[in-house]
């Protein structure tokens, strides 16, 4: 087939190249149907088109250094070394650090920091073909549901501008549904992948605790938080995160534990031949949090794997694990956040502020840090020293960790009965620009059922199944430890039945 009708059947046009799914364009990269040049081109242009509309990226690179790393890596793959990303562009949130480039974390604090050294799973992007096309923007610190709390401006969602894409890995998610990447990179501490992907029509991932390295994270709470893929399908996420995956002996948190390779796109291109036993957590479902049209996915989802010949039955998760688990996870987060940002003196990180002649050193941290951080980081960093202290201690921190013990346990005997978990990956569609920003606990309570898998260790992915009020809607799917394999199998049965996948936002 020539190139032209390749590119015609897939896109319609030559400028629409960076809709074209990450699995099909290395192909073409790689055979010659499209040149790499061409690729770069459409990506930039869409990022200029767009871009000052959205607000996805915070530090985007040179197109002279992009289209030239492209090249080199597709001419690897052409000559016979295995590049499963080969010349792929990939958005990476700006809390991961990627050499040469700014790691701002959103905030101010952190605004001039250049990071020297790669983080461990950018080094894999590399040697799996991949190219870094720019820093995407986030809630500070990646404190935050809405994708509001960045010193750099909220990101706006690309299917309604009016609305928030979800947090904290709103930057990624956005870059992705417009059109401005490929691939993406995320940070999952308590939803902060499935979150905005379930509201912005992308697929995103949150792995298995220890699985995907966080050496290079920039800490928020380390017991908790993850990086994940997120893509705009099944096969180049299961793509993603076997490149990304595997034991690191720089974080002592790593499992030696990594994926055959092609295990994961294989399972996803023969997801007929499985047969899965599929628990609704009827609980969280019918929580009172819960939209009726969220409630609505789900049961749309549920019949969706009752029509391909699986079983779904309902489970109740309990009270703890209901009610409870977001509390936990809020006292578990702020302690460890309060503990976390305490390096950051303006001395080893800050804006660098000297301080004034008269000023002693309580005064100028006191200052640097009320200056450096935002409100809602500042928040909690003093909850979390609270409960941290003397006589707090115990009533918080050690209670959250009884309840931790309790929802992984519960979650757990679940996980082991059925193959995948099915529950909601957002109690409501994307609330407006500064509807809810200004109240923390409604914005905490965007959370409630997406800790569950943070607390547990858990693998969790959303998958898009539907559309509210004209913005692509997802569910979550969870399964056993280590249980990948599952999650991709039965978002490629949604992603058949719904064909929500690879869609680019038309801003």
């Amino acid at each position: 087939m020539e190139t032209n009708t390749v590119l015609a059947e897939l896109t319609g046009d030559l400028m629409r190249v960076f809709e074209v799914p990450g699995w099909r364009l290395v192909e073409m990269l790689v055979g010659g149907d499209i040149d790499a040049s061409d690729y770069v081109a459409t990506v930039f242009e869409r990022i200029e088109k767009v871009e000052e509309k959205i607000n996805a990226y915070i530090t985007v690179r040179e197109r002279e250094a992009v289209e030239r790393e492209v090249k080199e890596r597709v001419e690897l793959a052409r000559k016979g070394r295995r590049l499963p990303l080969a010349g792929l562009l990939v958005a990476v949130k700006d809390n991961i650090n990627v050499k040469g480039l700014k790691t701002t974390c959103a905030s101010r604090m952190l605004s001039e920091y250049v990071s020297p050294y790669n983080a461990t799973v950018i080094e894999r992007l590399v040697d799996a073909g991949a190219v870094v096309i720019g820093k995407t923007n986030m809630d500070e610190f990646a404190m935050g549901s809405t994708g509001e709390t960045s010193a750099f401006g909220p990101t706006r969602n690309p299917w309604s501008l009016d609305r928030v894409p979800g947090g904290s890995s709103s930057g990624s998610a956005a870059a992705l549904a417009a059109g401005m990447a490929t691939l993406a990179l995320g940070s999952d501490t308590g939803g902060s992948i499935r979150l905005p992907s379930a509201w912005t029509g992308v697929y995103g991932l949150k792995p298995t605790y220890g699985l995907v390295s966080r050496y290079g994270l920039v800490s928020y709470a380390e017991s908790l938080e993850q990086i994940g893929p997120m893509a705009r399908n099944v096969h180049d996420l299961a793509l993603l995160l076997e490149a990304i995956a595997g034991f690191d002996p720089r974080d002592s948190t790593s499992l030696n534990y990594r994926f055959e390779s092609g295990e994961l796109v294989t399972a996803v291109e023969r997801f007929e031949e499985y047969r899965f036993k599929i628990a609704l957590l009827e609980d969280l479902v019918e929580h009172e949090g819960v939209d009726k049209r969220v409630r609505r996915l789900v049961y749309a989802a549920a019949s969706c794997f009752e029509e391909f010949g699986w079983v779904v039955e309902r489970v109740k998760v309990g009270e703890i694990v209901a009610k409870y688990a977001l509390p936990a996870y809020y006292v578990i987060a702020m302690s460890e956040a309060s503990s976390n940002l305490a390096r950051y003196d303006n001395l080893l990180y800050g804006f660098k502020e000297p301080p004034k002649p008269w000023e002693s050193w309580n005064k100028y941290y006191a200052r640097v840090r009320g200056e450096g951080f935002g409100l809602e980081v500042k928040r909690r960093i003093m909850l979390g020293s609270w409960m941290l202290s003397a006589g707090y201690r115990d009533q918080y921190y050690v209670r959250a960790l009884k309840v931790r013990r309790i929802v992984r346990d519960r979650l757990n005997s679940i996980a082991e009965k059925y193959d995948v978990l099915l529950l909601p990956s957002a109690v409501v569609p994307p609330p407006r620009l500064g509807e809810v920003i200004e109240d923390p606990v409604k914005m905490y309570m965007l959370d409630l059922v997406n800790v569950q898998a943070n607390l547990a260790g858990l693998p969790a992915l959303t998958a898009p199944v539907g559309i509210v009020d004209g913005v692509p809607m997802g569910v979550q799917l969870m399964a056993r430890y280590l249980g990948e394999q599952r999650l991709f199998v039965a978002a490629r049965v949604l992603e058949v039945k719904f064909k929500l996948n690879d869609r680019v936002a038309q801003v």
